[in-house]
């Protein structure tokens, strides 16, 4: 393919970055390794691997990214994998331990462009789109997965889901996405579990990412922690679900329809103090489109319980009409699955689904205090490692770490 352009500047992918409590914009860390440039590698870090779909672009490595995964192999060393434009039907499967980013070519970090500051009806896209439409199996799942093993990825039912084997390593110590689409269209409804993306016993970034399904789009499982930050997740019924910990932060929640709750998590007993369960920051939830706002108005809860361990809090999150006025609901009315360690919150959201009096008067939402969701507040608040020692962050992109 001939070179069409040549950008010059700083190499913004290959400079530090320094935390900030209130980022705003896009990650720009790797604005100009994303940026559409001849050849398309520069500016990003060495040893990037190009992939391209096009089978006119000679200028790729790899028609597939799976591929590209898979030529790095399972070492400690830092990989980077810059993605043109294109449809990639393919499921990823991530299993090495060491770092691991996937870059979508993009205009939008370096224009400063936010991806998830959307409005009801408004329809965004990145330029890299992977595909995979399936659903499950036997609680096999066929999506997007970073994890070790397969069993370390596998749910099942019961209290305490799948017993992993102790002895089961930990898989990816730091694995980023940037402006990269992930969608599992099965059916245009739910019609049981379909993820976008699962993550077990690894950390994760999404950083203007979009996952897009209907049920159970985001599984986070043991042990795994999740970061979003500018990023849409849609779906219908228990979009947000696993036994991990997820942290959402200045993105969408887009709601396809009712179904369920957005959240669902279940809970783990530990011998030390945990975290586990999903946090909403400065977000907002709403539908989809103005159809089915109109359809779901005042129908779609916050959450319902996996277990009685269930975690989740929507914090300083815009709600709109969709949401039902007591936020939260039970799993079923025969098998409720609350009690007093049922974590079901909200702290100082607002909107026209916000109703604060509904809520307090549910029986079921918690409207915490300033004081009571200090210890849940920001992601070194719940980020914690294997033995539960808190602060676990360093694998977050430290230009949008937001607290």
């Amino acid at each position: 393919m001939r070179c069409t352009e040549i950008v010059l500047g700083s190499l913004v992918g290959l400079l530090p970055v320094v935390a900030s409590l209130s980022p705003s914009g896009p990650a720009r860390t790797y604005a100009e390794c994303q940026r559409k440039t001849c050849p398309p590698t520069l500016g990003c870090p060495p040893g990037t691997i190009y992939v391209s779909a096009d089978a006119n672009d000679k200028r790729a490595a790899f028609r597939s990214i799976q591929a590209a995964i898979e030529s790095l192999g399972n070492t400690t060393t830092p990989g980077y994998i810059l993605i043109a434009p294109g449809n990639y039907t393919e499921q990823l499967n991530v299993t090495r331990s060491g770092p691991l980013t996937l870059l979508g070519q993009s205009s939008r970090p370096w224009k400063g462009e936010l991806y998830a500051d959307i409005d009801v009806g408004e329809v965004v896209s990145n330029e890299v789109q992977v595909w995979w439409n399936a659903a499950n199996y036997n609680a096999k799942y066929s999506d997007n997965v970073v994890g070790p093993t397969l069993n370390a990825t596998l749910t099942y039912m019961g209290p305490t889901g799948f017993p992993v084997p102790e002895d089961t390593p930990f898989g990816s110590s730091d694995f980023r996405v940037y402006n990269i689409d992930f969608r599992n269209e099965y059916v245009p409804y739910s019609d049981g579990p379909a993820h976008a993306a699962g993550i077990s016993r690894a950390n994760a970034g999404f950083y203007s990412c979009g996952l897009y399904s209907y049920q159970d789009t985001l599984y986070v499982g043991k042990l795994g922690n999740a970061y979003f930050w500018d990023s849409i997740i849609a779906g219908q019924t228990d979009f947000l679900y696993g036994f991990g910990t997820a942290y959402i932060t200045n993105s969408t929640l887009s709601l396809r329809s009712c179904g369920g709750g957005i959240t669902a998590w279940k809970g783990t007993n530990t011998t030390f103090v945990n975290k586990y369960g999903v946090y909403i920051d400065r977000g907002q939830a709403i539908a989809a489109n103005s159809t089915i706002a109109a359809k779901v108005k005042g129908k779609c809860a916050l959450g319902r319980p996996w277990n009685s361990l269930h975690r989740s809090i929507f914090m300083e999150t815009y709600l709109d009409g969709s949401i039902l006025p007591a936020g939260y609901i039970q799993w079923g009315s025969t098998d409720p699955r609350v009690d007093n360690y049922t974590m079901m919150a909200t702290w100082d959201d607002y909107g026209p689904g916000w109703n604060e009096t509904a809520e307090k008067t549910s029986g079921v939402t918690r409207v915490l205090s300033d004081d009571e969701v200090q210890g849940y507040r920001w992601p070194v608040d719940v980020f914690i490692e294997q033995d539960g020692t808190s602060g676990n962050v360093g694998w977050i992109d430290a230009s949008v770490l937001v607290g």
